[in-house]
């Protein structure tokens, strides 16, 4: 100040309404404390859910990737949905999962652009090395097939985890921009999200980090359902681990005695000790289904099945031929069989042989005249 008087640059600056770099760094690193949200325990039991799930998902995405995959135990923390901006300023790929079965909740996965396209490249048969990370709509389709395979395993361990069945929708994936407000509608409309961070890596091509989204309610939830859960196992185990309780014996009354009766020996036992009776121990005895002849309530029981529809096929003759001939079929091509002209063809019922006879035409149509058949009995033991 100069006489009193403010410099050009001061009053630039108070027009600006500029603040010291250091506070804004300051504000810009501000981290909401987890524990106003969530308790040690809680913390703790989502990250070993996360841990767990995750986890199979990394096997399953080494399976279809062909590189080893390694996936850390996540690291929690609480933002803001409005903050979102700032804790993803670059582009992102946003994965959008629903469950359908067991929870009814969305879960958010964010992975870097540039991670998405390596993993595009490995699952479209490339190396993985990649120049750009813009993805086109069949690498965007590529991602979004990896992400189901990962998810489908997750959804597979909280099954296991919570003794329930879990399922989920195919994955929805999207481009995530906040700076220009692309992908947001699918936000979740939270206040408060809890994001679980892993570290990812895939073999010497990618060492980063993908996140997931979710909201503060269903976090507890998952929580409260693990905890209830292994509340129970414990309580089920200390009443296996307890001793039995003592069995009081029984009382026995004293025997009246009479006057006019006199008790052996052998009569005065307890019913316990009596010899058991001998017991009527016969072979069971089913029916011969070898022999044509029925009785009457057998013959009774065939009726019930007649109206049941079975499918009758003739086979003229069979080949084989590999997978090379096949694919070398074009119109035109000859295909022969392993049965001679003039042959009979079979009559098979549910893919059972049961006839055999002659090709014949029956106005514009082709017919079977049937010129040997099998035995009833063994015509029986082929539909069994």
């Amino acid at each position: 100040m100069n006489d009193g008087m403010l410099s050009q640059d001061e009053i630039d600056a108070l027009l600006r309404g500029s603040v010291d770099d250091n506070d804004l760094k300051e504000e810009e690193v501000m981290v909401l404390p987890i524990e106003d949200f969530l308790s040690n325990i809680e913390i703790d039991a989502l990250g070993e859910i996360g841990n767990i799930s995750i986890g199979s998902s990394a096997t399953a995405l080494s399976t279809l990737l062909n590189q080893k995959v390694d996936i850390t135990t996540p690291s929690i923390h609480i933002v803001e949905t409005n903050k979102l901006k700032d804790e993803f300023p670059e582009p992102y790929v946003a994965v959008y999962v629903n469950y359908t079965v067991g929870f009814e909740a969305t879960n958010l996965f964010v992975i870097n652009t540039r991670d998405a396209a390596v993993i595009a490249n490995l699952m479209l048969g490339g190396d993985g090395l990649v120049n750009s990370a813009e993805l086109d709509e069949i690498q965007l389709s590529a991602v979004q097939e990896a992400m189901n395979q990962m998810m489908g395993s997750a959804a597979t361990s909280m099954s296991q985890i919570f003794s329930k069945k879990v399922d989920i929708s195919p994955p929805f994936i999207d481009l995530l921009n906040f700076k220009h407000g692309v992908g947001t509608d699918n936000i979740p409309s939270d206040d408060m999200l809890v994001k679980v961070s892993f570290r990812l890596k895939v073999g010497d091509l990618i060492d980063s980090n993908i996140m997931q989204l979710l909201s503060v309610p269903f976090a507890k939830e998952l929580v409260d359902e693990l905890l209830h859960k292994s509340a129970a196992v414990e309580e089920a185990a200390t009443v296996e681990a307890a001793p039995p309780l003592p069995v009081a014996k029984p009382m026995v009354e004293p025997v009246k005695q009479h006057s006019s009766a006199h008790y052996t020996e052998q009569q005065m036992q307890a019913p316990s000790s009596r010899p058991a009776q001998p017991m009527n121990v016969q072979p069971a005895v089913f029916s011969d289904f070898q022999s044509t002849e029925f009785v009457n309530v057998e013959a009774q029981n065939l009726n019930l099945l007649y109206d049941i529809p079975l499918k009758v096929t003739v086979e003229l003759g069979r080949t084989k031929r590999s997978v090379k001939d096949i694919l070398d079929l074009a119109t035109g091509s000859i295909i022969e069989l392993d049965k001679l002209a003039g042959e009979p063809v079979d009559i098979l019922v549910n893919n059972k042989l049961i006839a055999q006879g002659e090709v014949v035409v029956i106005d514009e149509n082709f017919g079977v005249r049937v010129t040997d058949i099998i035995s009833q009995s063994a015509r029986l033991n082929k539909l069994g």
